[in-house]
């Protein structure tokens, strides 16, 4: 994994409004990110970062964003080919910018992130391994972790297939997609996130994700939301697709 330097690196003193909660003068755990988390954004279903901060992309994906027919926002259409409209799996990274939780359990050699989204998980190996040679790309890729200090969580992650979006908007990637994050706990209740995509068969520069914040939630549980078809597809016909052909003016 090729990372840039510097870039979505967490600031040296927390972010204005990070150390909010009335348990963030409690001891901050060494080497621990267990519990469930959510990252505090506006409610909805969010992008990596905004359209107009988006790297050029290359004349493959430009053909294939132009292809893509969002089911929602300003280029939502009715019949759009967003994959999660036909329930096939969100993927990561868009799964990380959904208004659900996640929940992360430890053991001694891997991270399991549990999604609330989907049902899904995901493992984080902190074993040391490299990643699989020739491995069959998957919805959520290979990831392996490794700590920087006592409280930042580095993550690389490879080997996605090229069926999924970056957001809601239809931004494609490739198989050849990097991850870098970073899970830096700057207190008991808050973790600062940050995300670089690094694509570049896709887009001309690596993609810095806007920061999060996450804050934990003690008293929470994830629940079992998965994607049923059925459901789905009613709720297109009788919401979704009018909503897009009278869009809001």
């Amino acid at each position: 994994m090729v990372s840039v330097p510097g870039a979505g690196h967490a600031q040296a003193a927390p972010p204005q409004g990070a150390s909010k909660s009335s348990s963030s003068s409690a001891p901050v755990p060494k080497h621990d990110l267990s519990g469930v988390w959510q990252y505090q954004g506006t409610g909805g279903a969010e992008s990596m970062t905004p359209d107009k901060d988006m790297p050029p992309m290359t004349p493959w994906a430009k053909a294939r964003f132009d292809d893509e027919k969002p089911g929602y926002g300003p280029r939502g259409a009715p019949g759009g080919n967003d994959p999660i409209l036909q329930c096939d799996p969100i993927g990561f990274p868009r799964i990380m910018f959904m208004p659900t939780p996640f929940e992360l359990v430890q053991t001694h050699d891997r991270v399991l992130q549990f999604f609330e989204r989907e049902h899904a998980w995901r493992p984080i190996w902190l074993d040391g391994r490299s990643f699989p040679e020739d491995a069959d790309p998957t919805w959520f890729g290979n990831a392996v972790g490794h700590w920087e200090g006592d409280n930042t969580l580095v993550v690389e992650s490879r080997g996605f297939n090229d069926k999924t979006w970056l957001g809601p908007n239809g931004f494609p990637h490739t198989e050849d997609m990097r991850v870098t994050e970073r899970y830096h706990r700057v207190d008991h209740d808050t973790i600062v996130y940050d995300m670089t995509v690094t694509d570049p068969k896709a887009y001309t520069k690596p993609i810095v994700a806007q920061q999060r914040i996450m804050k934990l939630k003690p008293h929470e549980e994830i629940e079992e939301q998965p994607c049923v078809w059925s459901l789905e597809n009613e709720f297109a016909k009788r919401i979704r697709e009018p909503a897009a052909r009278n869009p809001a003016k």
